[in-house]
């Protein structure tokens, strides 16, 4: 099980040693990654993992042609850009990941989401055996080039890259915005409910969150916010949560940036968070279900919680489940993984 003290510890690298990372071990900590999110569905992404001399250096090609071929990359010096190409090619390894397009824009979410998850908890795991990792979805390598190279099919959403490999030092922690500062408690509920308590208090709540914060997120945006909703949940719901308790459910809000590539970044960040939590309240064996309700994409339903314009939900959590068959995304849908490029 993946503790508090991994999800805290766990930084990004950026300079990786010589070692080889084998693809056994890849494949090892893949399936344990996709094995440890928690789904109800079956969430559909693939990924390619590229650790041979020759493929990384055609992917150092690949990613760089775009930034070659910009007016800015024209301006580089031809050095500049070989000590570029060679500092990609030397990183060990490197996986990409793909999610599919699903029949809607929640179906979508989902799967972009699990590829999130599941990149959140490979990274966890590979900290435990000493792998560090980048994950990386710059704009300036993505091109129809690279998306050809890496065989993106049609209606995919590319996830990013974890380029990865042993290192010799971490860096130092960057302070995390404790969850108090992002929190709005909406408590109420119907007069059968009243005298009632959540079934996990808002203090043990916000206590996960301080450690599910530590998710990886580009520059420390920190692009999300938390609403603790208790009552005004229908009654299907209501018989799902634990006897005498108030039903409770913890929404994860994220901003809207204006800007596409911003937007998904933050989106990922969230549910790499949103996976932090889970697998935290696991270890508690606490009761706690994701979902991604079709309301949440009913701007006037989402108002009345206090989403904003620019805001979104990217999940909802329900808390304190007296039961639940979770599956793992593993047992419904195989890692589809692939070695080296399609070419």
């Amino acid at each position: 099980m993946i503790s508090s003290k991994t999800i805290r510890e766990r930084r990004t690298i950026r300079n990786f040693n010589v070692s080889p990372v084998s693809r056994e071990l890849v494949e090892s900590l893949l399936n344990q990654a996709a094995g440890l999110y928690e789904t109800d569905g079956a969430p559909r992404w693939r990924c390619i993992y590229i650790g041979t001399p020759e493929s990384r250096r055609h992917l150092a090609e690949t990613m760089l042609a775009k930034a070659k071929e910009s007016r800015f990359g024209k301006l580089i010096p031809s050095k500049m850009l070989d000590i570029l190409s060679r500092r990609v090619a030397d990183i060990p390894g490197h996986l990409i990941v793909m999610a599919e397009s699903g029949a809607d824009e929640r179906e979508s979410d989902e799967n972009f989401a699990a590829a999130c998850g599941v990149m959140q908890n490979f990274q966890l795991l590979g900290w435990e055996r000493g792998l560090g990792m980048l994950w990386d979805t710059d704009p300036l390598f993505q091109s129809e080039l690279f998306f050809k190279e890496i065989g993106l099919r049609e209606g995919e959403r590319f996830a990013g890259i974890l380029h990865m490999g042993y290192f010799d030092k971490a860096p130092r922690a960057r302070k995390r915005t404790p969850a108090e500062q992002k929190w709005t408690a909406l408590l109420g509920g119907a007069p059968h409910e009243r005298g009632l308590q959540p079934p996990i208090s808002e203090q043990n709540v916000l206590e996960l969150l301080n450690d599910a914060v530590w998710a990886p997120n580009d520059r420390l945006r920190e692009p999300w916010r938390f609403i603790f909703a208790t009552g005004g949940m229908n009654e299907a719901h209501a018989q799902t949560v634990v006897p005498r308790t108030m039903p409770a459910r913890l929404l994860v809000v994220v901003k809207e940036e204006s800007d596409p590539h911003k937007r998904e970044e933050d989106f990922a960040a969230a549910c790499c968070l949103v996976q932090n939590f889970q697998l935290l309240a696991k270890a508690k064996n606490w009761g706690v279900r994701r979902t991604r309700p079709e309301w949440i994409y009913d701007l006037e339903r989402c108002r009345s919680f206090g989403v904003k314009a620019q805001e979104r939900i990217a999940a909802v959590l329900e808390l304190g489940i007296a039961e639940r068959t979770p599956q793992a995304a593993s047992a419904t849908a195989p890692v589809e993984i692939r070695f080296e490029l399609p070419g």
